[in-house]
């Protein structure tokens, strides 16, 4: 027997083959969305797409600063929010 005996595909008709359609109980179903965590729920993403410079500069001041790009963002936001009159979230 050769060491890929065991790896050849099953060759049975595919109508002689045993399927499962229903999964067992408490599986998730394969596409199935993994779970958020806790601290983004009644939260809204959002994107924007920028230059790679400008994410390099934003990684390298997280890093510096020892915070996080979404720290640095809300304060951006904060400091947006600020200087057109509006009442800052905090959020950071």
């Amino acid at each position: 027997m050769t060491r890929f005996a065991g790896l050849k595909e099953d060759l049975r008709p595919a109508s002689a083959k045993v399927v499962d359609l229903v999964p067992p109980a408490g599986a998730a179903a394969p596409d199935a969305a993994p779970k958020r965590p806790r601290a983004r729920d009644g939260k809204k993403g959002i994107l924007g797409h920028f230059s790679p410079e400008l994410s390099r500069a934003l990684n390298l001041m997280a890093v510096e600063e020892g915070t996080s790009v979404q720290a640095l963002m809300g304060e951006a936001f904060d400091l947006l929010l600020r200087a057109r009159g509006k009442h800052p979230f905090g959020e950071r």
